[in-house]
């Protein structure tokens, strides 16, 4: 035993040296700065080494550009978050667009599914739609790249470009047997908003508004197309929210707002964010106005909080199918180079204090639309459902 102690002892601290040395590379703030302008420049150092190795060595000639992006999508990858993404500076850029309404693209909402990413609709004269791409239809590839797997942002990034350029998708047509190649010209496209119709059910007026994005002003535009139907004799609302990946959590308290006038909508909670609650901000519609909210497994984040907050307020109920179950929430942070890091920071509750991540909504009533169809067999059941409320 006195011979193995002189052994274990020098061991023991490597071990502790090499345990200390993993952390503190994961976690530089904790050193002093002149340690800590040691580590990160030979962090950079070794990645510009490899890549020079790459550029010099490898056997085909590879774009710097995308090693370098690589590089950093890596990190990200590495935390093992769907909802956190590295955008390049085309990509931040693009994701800025879409944001605020606009962007130069082919014409389509989509959602992400295992195969890639299916259409939930396409926009009334756009280039999609000449193309002959239909509802239903999913995209599986963009060039010779398969996007399976991959998130929506950044798979709809790769479609999107600029106006006149032209984009290679491989499509699986709704019938799931029929694939395709098509080359679609890509033109600056204005995303709706909002769109609404009115329904008659029993000799009863009922308001339809399909709310397509929380982008700025969504709410704004949402009001003006309810005061319209109300006008126009509408007894009761269905606000559809199928497809609805979410947007701007601003967005969706001010939506929240038009049928809530006081109190809470949702709060929020990070590592590094505190909590904070968000109310109600006042001017809503009568409170005896029947409301309905449509949702499928395309609704999340903003969707799931204005459909929450309605259910948990006791001001509508709910119709469709189970929401995606998006309950965390990422901001988006201006990196040096023009491209952008889109992180998740944190979760928010339901006014019920409900996390609903990986669970999301449960309608109390179902109701599904099968994209193989040109019918809407879920909208006549809200319908119904809704005409069963007015009295």
């Amino acid at each position: 035993m006195s011979r193995a102690r002189p052994i274990l002892l020098p061991l023991a601290c490597a071990l502790l040296a090499l345990m200390a040395g993993l952390w503190l590379g994961g976690h530089p703030r904790v050193l002093p700065d002149t340690l800590r302008t040691a580590f990160v420049e030979n962090d950079r150092a070794l990645r510009a080494e490899v890549i020079d190795q790459i550029e010099n060595d490898f056997i085909r000639e590879v774009d710097v550009q995308k090693l370098q992006d690589a590089s950093l999508k890596g990190i990200i990858a590495s935390l093992g978050d769907r909802f956190s993404h590295y955008f390049s500076p085309r990509e931040a850029l693009q994701f800025q667009q879409s944001v605020e309404g606009r962007f130069e693209g082919v014409g389509m909402r989509i959602e992400e599914v295992r195969r890639g990413l299916q259409v939930v609709s396409v926009f009334e004269g756009s280039p999609a739609e000449r193309a002959g791409i239909r509802q239903g239809a999913i995209i599986t590839g963009v060039g010779d790249e398969s996007i399976a797997g991959q998130s929506a942002e950044i798979a709809t990034a790769k479609i999107k470009g600029p106006p006149g350029t032209s984009v290679r998708l491989s499509v699986i047509e709704p019938d799931g047997k029929k694939r395709r190649t098509v080359t679609v010209k890509r033109e600056r496209i204005s995303v709706p908003t909002v769109e609404s119709k009115l329904e008659t059910v029993g000799g009863k007026k009922l308001g339809v508004v399909e709310l397509l994005t929380f982008s700025s002003g969504a709410h704004g535009e949402l009001r003006a197309a309810i005061d319209k139907l109300r006008a126009q004799g509408a007894r009761g609302l269905i606000l559809d929210l199928r497809g609805n990946g979410g947007g701007l959590l601003q967005e969706a308290v001010l939506v929240s707002s038009i049928f809530i006038e006081d109190g809470v909508v949702v709060s929020t909670d990070g590592r590094n964010r505190g909590r904070q609650t968000f109310t109600a901000e006042g001017e809503a519609l009568d409170p005896k106005l029947p409301v309905v909210v449509l949702v499928d497994g395309g609704s999340a984040s903003a969707s799931e909080i204005v459909a929450g907050a309605l259910r948990d307020r006791r001001r509508a109920t709910l119709v469709g199918e189970k929401t995606f179950g998006k309950g965390v929430f990422q901001e988006v942070m201006p990196l040096s180079n023009g491209g952008a890091l889109d992180l998740t920071v944190g979760r928010y509750f339901l006014p019920s204090g409900e996390n609903i991540g990986t669970k999301g909504i449960v309608p109390k009533t179902k109701a599904r639309d099968d994209p193989r169809t040109p019918r809407d067999e879920a909208l006549p059941v809200a319908l119904r459902a809704l005409a069963s409320e007015v009295r």
